[in-house]
């Protein structure tokens, strides 16, 4: 049986399509409020998880694999202080649902301004900080789709021990 502490992690439906939106202009706040409409069209583009915790949504995670890297578009936690609870559980199921797509790695794009506490919440998650150019071609591409340059140092989590070098 589930406490109410329990964080329970499912993909989005279109029936949750409503609550989402509520959920967003809840935590970003109505000043920047989205409509239903878009939330559809951005379950379009990516995929979605998200967190409940006593029947309220407390956590979204979007993300993408492509060029077997998958990378996270997407994440709000709220309240805030719910993110070392919730955060792990969004991680977990999104890195499972890309390994089932054969992601060798998923990739964290904090702001370049990104305040060191969630950096450390990414490295509590696994993900370490790697430059760009060092990294495997198809991570590197990744990065560059995502405007970042071979200087720049972008959070990533290797999701494969082994990586794929022949196609699938």
């Amino acid at each position: 049986m589930m406490s109410e502490q329990d964080v329970l992690v499912r993909r989005v439906r279109a029936s949750d399509v409503e609550r989402v939106a509520s959920f967003v202009n809840r935590a970003i706040g109505e000043g920047n409020a989205i409509e239903a409409e878009r939330v559809i069209s951005r379950l379009g583009d990516v995929g979605f998880f998200l967190a409940e915790q006593g029947g309220e949504i407390v956590g979204l995670i979007g993300w993408s694999v492509e060029n077997l890297v998958a990378r996270v578009t997407d994440l709000l936690v709220w309240p805030s202080n719910k993110r070392d609870d919730v955060g792990p559980a969004l991680f977990h199921e999104m890195e499972e649902a890309a390994l089932g797509l054969e992601a060798e790695a998923a990739v964290l794009f904090l702001p370049r301004s990104s305040q060191s506490e969630l950096i450390e919440f990414g490295k509590a998650l696994g993900y370490e900080p790697r430059t760009v150019a060092d990294m495997p071609g198809a991570w590197r591409e990744t990065a560059y789709e995502a405007g970042r340059e071979d200087d720049d140092e972008i959070l990533v989590k290797q999701l494969r021990s082994q990586r794929v070098t022949s196609p699938l």
